[in-house]
């Protein structure tokens, strides 16, 4: 049986609507400015506390959660959204550095989330998660009683089926529905396939194993809510490439080149490296910047499994929890996925916002199949997919209570 099924009340967007997803942010004040300027952004409803006149009146995501259900409802009262039933919506990003991408927006059974390796379900969740994301999520679910941002799944076991029936589909199905160009200038747009060939299109999407590649939050969400199905956009691997996912760190109890004595101290092999910091081409190494200087960072080598070998997992057990004794989801940590380049990181520690950046090597497609195959768990925000699929192109309405 497959986990995945045509939408039964999809919202497709006339234009203007699409947006980075939430998470997608290391500054969240961008999510202010882009609101402003174009209001009819389906960020204005699923960061509701970032809108302008949100922020103007200092309100909390829950005391700015009524508003995002009036600012939905605003933008479907004005066409923003064309009503589609039962179907599945078929995707395409093109025109990027990445290769052409496809994939199928739709609901994916929530009793197919696998956490572990005891836990049966074709859905395999991956990562560790902040859980106060996952109770915003979920209380946003609530109040709108519609799915904005798709969960990303990779289909691991008929991906090349998928890639080519989506194509076919595509090519079949005239003028998308919509089109929108993203901030790197690729065009993402849909189509709606209904009938049969929706109901093929969504069984084949959900035919085997899928990983969740971006989402696990979200994913979580919908189990917490008690949500019998999720919103997915289900892709291939030959669709996606991982770039890489960087830490800036503030609010040091010493200076920048303190912690980096403090790294070599614990047995790492640190250099210190002229000009500005470049992001590493391979993992093995990772490097740090901070006061003006660039260091790299080879750690000991260490027995265990592939995650326990990886850069993300080192800097995250053996830096900021072993020297720093911080928890992963400590504010003073940021995550910054790879749509910032090193020179951004640059700027944010010489201007003062941190004292040390943290660039790390991207993890490869293969080792990521591979560790969620033997269902390990990668460390938290350690895998930036790219391309990603668009919030705000297709959303779903979920039933009535």
């Amino acid at each position: 049986m497959s986990a995945a099924h045509p939408i039964p009340q999809a919202w497709l967007s006339t234009g203007e609507t699409a947006a980075k997803n939430y998470d997608e942010f290391p500054d969240e004040t961008e999510i202010t400015r882009i609101v402003e300027a174009n209001p009819a952004s389906v960020l204005g409803v699923e960061m509701p506390a970032h809108t302008p006149e949100a922020v103007a009146a200092g309100l909390s995501f829950e005391q700015a959660l009524p508003a995002a259900a009036e600012r939905l409802a605003a933008l479907k009262e004005a066409g923003r959204f064309a009503s589609f039933g039962d179907v599945a919506v078929a995707y395409r990003i093109s025109g990027g550095a990445e290769p052409v991408a496809y994939g199928v927006f739709c609901m994916v059974d929530t009793a197919e989330i696998s956490s572990a390796a005891d836990e049966p379900g074709k859905v395999i969740r991956n990562e560790d998660v902040f859980i106060e994301k996952v109770k915003q999520r979920n209380e946003l679910n609530q109040q709108l009683r519609h799915l904005l941002s798709p969960v990303l799944l990779l289909q691991s076991s008929r991906g090349d089926e998928l890639h080519a029936a989506v194509a076919e589909a595509v090519a079949g199905a005239g003028e998308p529905v919509a089109s929108d160009v993203d901030e790197a200038g690729r065009t993402h747009e849909i189509w709606a396939i209904g009938g049969d060939e929706g109901l093929a299109l969504a069984a084949l999407a959900g035919d085997g194993d899928l990983i969740v590649a971006d989402g696990n939050h979200r994913s979580l969400a919908a189990q917490v809510g008690e949500l019998d199905r999720f919103l997915a956009v289900v892709t291939t691997p030959q669709s996606v490439a991982i770039r890489p996912y960087h830490r800036l760190v503030a609010g040091l109890p010493g200076s920048a080149s303190q912690l980096v004595e403090q790294i070599a101290q614990i047995g790492a092999e640190v250099t210190q490296v002229g000009g500005p910091p470049e992001t590493p081409a391979v993992g093995g190494t990772v490097v740090a910047y901070g006061q003006g200087r660039t260091w790299e960072i080879t750690f000991a080598d260490t027995e265990g499994s592939v995650v326990d070998r990886l850069d993300h997992t080192r800097v995250e057990q053996e830096v900021l929890g072993g020297l720093l004794g911080w928890d992963a989801g400590d504010k003073r940590i940021t995550y910054v996925g790879g749509d910032y380049p090193a020179s951004w990181l640059v700027e944010q520690v010489d201007a003062g916002k941190a004292d040390l950046a943290i660039l790390i090597a991207p993890v490869t497609v293969e080792d990521f199949i591979d560790v969620n195959l033997q269902r390990l768990k990668m460390p938290r925000k350690s895998t930036w997919f790219v391309p990603k699929a668009r919030a705000g192109l297709a959303i779903a309405e979920l039933p009535k209570r």
